[in-house]
């Protein structure tokens, strides 16, 4: 009987230990200690795993504390201690305080710690391996360029949520959305422009955005350069990383096929080589409303040039050398393709593509029999054979540079930001493992320029600012449809396009009836100095003054050196 009690008690000894470790780590202390010493074991899991894959750490990450020297004054309110909020560095312009009034995004984001908030892990799900439970439906055009060339437009025009059967249209719709959300369906609906990385292709960061933008009434397309994301090659030519004419030519067959429509432009990382030096080249002859650059490449020499952690430089590196293998037939009589794809740098790799310095003289031996070695061998291979109007349309760049100096003196993103006439936001983070250190940042150029916003954050990684919590945060759209915002930079965006809009909206409003009142004025004042019949009076002592109409604060701005206003100085 003994042997069979003490039996039972062992059998059950295991159920009665689980059922007390139940009992303790119901306790609140035990669990705060459980998670502590979980998070703590998993650092330093990550931080073997960091070293061993040659990662920077960022402890920042885990611990909220900053940098050293990670303190910017904040232009609009003049503080400068340490937060975890996002610092809007900026000239202090009327448009600036509009955004933070009307922008609730940008005062306390809820970014994620880690480890869902690491650097790496946010940079490589954005960019690689994120989760979209909406899948898009896309139409492709292919515009044909005035130099033989093919850029791809993808259209998004569908939208359905992961494992459903029936697709959500947007394209035919003409309904308001309620509560005035931004980019109101009507009529003739904002255009979104969504430019890629410079390597091409769609990540789940940008299919994020797109599939956001559809459900706030945005017509969303996708800028695709020659070459990448499956479209054709037609010329032996890529795009080199600050070349807008591609970009302006797409530009302007949107503006012509949506001429109403406000057409707004975001990039991702190094796709805004392209976009700002598209909107520097343009000036005020845009026909951008306003534009925005996540995580982006503001100084393209210093980015080539500043060494990336190897499995970053590997993926970009892959993704580039994929696209010339698959052309190098082609190319072999322009370039030294197999040189260039033994480039163990970007550096490397760029300059052996696009600096003269960096190519092998044409060879002798022709090429093999393909459509494209056909033109090649009528003289297009030749730079100096193209058509002249295929040269007036390239310009500089129908010629190789000739050293790496000289190719960012035609391709540096912002070479000519002083002749940008639309609202930039750039939104970077000083824990991007792509981008070069925060402290490198041209800081100058926004805190001088009133068409330059930097919105600077601790955390986020590469176009990563993921929300904690996002499960949480949901807009429900007027299809009665749960569109989950898990990412804090695509809110940010799409708030700031609709602020700008309505900011030059209210300007515009008030300068026309500063005309209107104006003109009511030197009507009333030709009227009484040809009216006869009117006795004369005798002057008064007190000078009138000219009846100006009352203009809100967000028409003008008051800075150091006067008045400036935000209408458009036609520079070019």
């Amino acid at each position: 009987m003994a042997s069979f009690v003490w039996d039972a008690f062992l059998g059950l000894l295991p159920f009665l230990l689980l059922c007390l470790l139940c009992l303790i780590f119901r306790c609140p202390s035990v669990q705060r200690w459980t998670r502590f010493a979980v998070k703590a074991a998993g650092w330093k899991l990550w931080v073997i795993i960091c070293l061993n894959l040659k990662l920077p750490l960022y402890r920042n990450a885990t611990t909220g504390i900053e940098q050293a020297g990670s303190q910017e004054t904040n232009i609009l309110t003049g503080s400068d201690r340490t937060s975890d909020e996002p610092r809007l560095i900026c000239k202090p312009t009327a448009l600036a305080k509009y955004l933070l009034q009307q922008c609730g995004s940008l005062a306390r984001p809820r970014l994620a710690v880690w480890p869902r908030g690491d650097p790496h892990l946010q940079t490589l799900s954005s960019l690689l391996c994120g989760q979209v439970r909406h899948t898009l439906q896309f139409t492709r055009e292919n515009l044909l360029l005035r130099d033989g060339g093919i850029v791809a437009l993808d259209w998004a025009v569908g939208t359905r949520l992961g494992g459903a059967s029936k697709w959500k249209r947007w394209e035919g719709r003409k309904e308001q959305q309620s509560e005035g959300k931004p980019g109101c369906l009507s009529s003739s609906p904002p255009i979104l422009l969504l430019i890629p990385q410079s390597w091409g292709g769609m990540t789940p960061h940008l299919k994020m955005l797109c599939c956001q933008a559809l459900h706030q009434g945005f017509y969303a397309v996708v800028f695709h350069p020659r070459g990448t994301a499956g479209c054709p090659l037609t010329t032996a030519r890529l795009t080199e990383f600050g070349d807008p004419v591609d970009l302006e030519q797409a530009v302007q067959y949107i503006h012509s096929r949506h001429p109403s429509s406000m057409l707004v432009a975001v990039s991702e990382g190094s796709g805004s080589g392209i976009l700002l030096s598209y909107l520097g080249e343009s000036g005020s002859s845009t026909c951008l409303t306003a534009a925005a650059a996540i995580s982006p490449v503001l100084l393209g020499q210093l980015w080539f040039e500043t060494a990336m952690p190897p499995i970053y430089r590997l993926g970009a590196l892959f993704q580039r050398k994929l696209l010339l293998s698959r052309y190098s037939s082609s190319f072999k009589a322009v370039l030294d393709v197999d040189q260039a794809l033994t480039c163990s740098s970007l550096k490397d790799f760029e300059e052996t593509l696009f600096c003269s310095s960096a190519q092998l003289q044409q060879r002798t031996s022709r090429p093999p029999v393909s459509p494209l070695n056909s033109a090649l061998r009528s003289g297009s291979h030749s730079l100096r054979g193209l058509a002249p109007s295929v040269a007036w349309t390239l310009g500089e760049r129908a010629y190789s540079a000739k050293n790496w100096d000289s190719y960012w003196d035609r391709n540096e993103p912002l070479r000519d930001a002083d002749e940008v006439a639309v609202p930039v936001l750039c939104i970077c983070s000083r824990d991007d493992p792509l981008l070069p250190p925060a402290s490198t940042l041209p800081l100058a150029l926004f805190q001088s320029n009133p068409y330059f916003l930097l919105l600077l954050t601790d955390k986020g990684g590469h176009c990563g600012f993921t929300l904690e919590g996002q499960n949480e945060k949901k807009e429900r759209s007027s299809g009665n449809e749960e569109v989950e915002e898990s990412n804090w930079s695509h809110t940010v965006v799409l708030e700031y396009f609709r602020a700008v809009a309505d900011f030059l909206k209210g300007q515009e409003r008030g300068v026309a009836h500063y005309n209107a009142a104006l003109g009511e004025y030197s009507q009333t004042e030709h009227k009484n100095r040809t009216s006869n019949t009117a006795p004369p009076r005798r002057r008064r002592t007190s000078v009138m003054k000219r009846p100006r109409p009352q203009v809100s604060e967000q028409s003008s701005v008051q800075t150091e050196e006067g008045n400036f206003t935000w209408r458009r100085s036609y520079t070019r």
